[in-house]
């Protein structure tokens, strides 16, 4: 399983919201690509970098420091936030990023999800924000009727990269993963789904592991030092 710190840019900082919650930012980092620099050095392979302002804007918007991490990390990044044509697709692969996270779009459009992935194949993950099983978008300020597992289940046919699938009631809380949920929905979709939303302690990611999952997306708990980054990718080099 990969270990994927998060890097999460609004206004050109490094920060970190509880639940989504634009109101709840705690600012870590005045510089997102030194922090990108840091987790690479602790032995990061890969990272996970959103857009904020992207994802309540539905555009990119924090470009320069997005690019900036691409080129001064060397490792692969995965990109999220606001992505929502088929030109901003094709310029965020064009800066150098590995794939892009789409969500909101695809809920709302899965027919122009479609064409993308066959025209980005495996370029694409597709975002899904849940909340008590159920889908958010645009930035998690919207909850929608539709399961996150249903979703899943009616997309997995498509040439994606992947899935990340976050639960909105455990993201920034530090209080553990949704092992059931995140069970529920590597069972319902053969592609490889990553885990976001909750990571605390070792032995969480060690349970989300042995799921198995493709990876595993760790924020506020490695910005606060509840954890250490060596620690954990010791755990999933570890057979299982």
């Amino acid at each position: 399983m990969q270990i994927l710190p998060a890097i999460d840019i609004r206004g050109g900082q490094c920060v970190r919201l509880r639940q989504g919650d634009y109101d709840q930012e705690t600012v870590f980092s005045a510089d997102p690509a030194a922090m990108a620099r840091r987790w690479v050095s602790e032995g990061a392979e890969i990272l996970h970098v959103v857009d904020l302002d992207g994802a309540r804007e539905g555009r990119p918007v924090n470009v320069s420091s997005i690019r900036a991490i691409i080129e001064e990390s060397g490792v692969p990044c995965q990109l999220g936030g606001g992505l929502r044509t088929e030109e901003e697709i094709a310029a965020a692969l064009s800066w150098g990023v590995a794939r892009v996270v789409i969500g909101t779009k695809a809920l709302e459009s899965p027919t122009w999800l479609d064409d993308m992935t066959r025209r980005f194949p495996n370029k694409i993950v597709l975002g899904i924000d849940a909340k008590e099983g159920r889908v958010a978008t645009r930035g998690w300020l919207d909850v929608s009727d539709q399961s996150a597992v249903e979703l899943a289940r009616s997309l997995s046919h498509l040439p994606l990269a992947g899935l990340v699938y976050t639960d909105i009631g455990r993201d920034g809380m530090l209080q553990g993963v949704n092992i059931p949920a995140m069970a529920e929905m590597c069972a319902a979709t053969p592609l490889p789904v990553i885990a976001s939303g909750g990571v605390t302690t070792v032995d969480d990611v060690r349970r989300l592991a042995a799921l198995p999952l493709a990876g595993c997306i760790v924020g506020r708990a490695l910005y606060e030092g509840h954890i250490i980054l060596k620690d954990i990718l010791n755990v999933c080099a570890k057979p299982h």
